[in-house]
């Protein structure tokens, strides 16, 4: 069973992506009509990195530890 074609309707996108195509030519090459700097610019400034965060976690773990209960007081 195959998939449903798209039925030509466009998807909702951010109003600064409004325009954002990507396609793949005949040689199997991912291609776009934005600029990678500017589409790594928008994505750094609207996603969060994940891996950032845990390291800002373990940072602020390791500057202020927290008191640990012990189980043997």
């Amino acid at each position: 069973m195959g998939r449903k074609m798209n039925s030509g309707e466009m998807p909702k996108v951010n109003e600064e992506l409004s325009g954002f195509h990507v396609g793949i030519n005949q040689f199997g090459e991912i291609t776009t009509s934005y600029d990678i700097d500017k589409l790594n610019t928008f994505l750094d400034k609207n996603v969060e990195d994940k891996k950032f965060k845990e390291v800002e976690d373990f940072k602020r773990n390791i500057s202020s530890p927290e008191k640990e209960d012990s189980l043997f007081d």
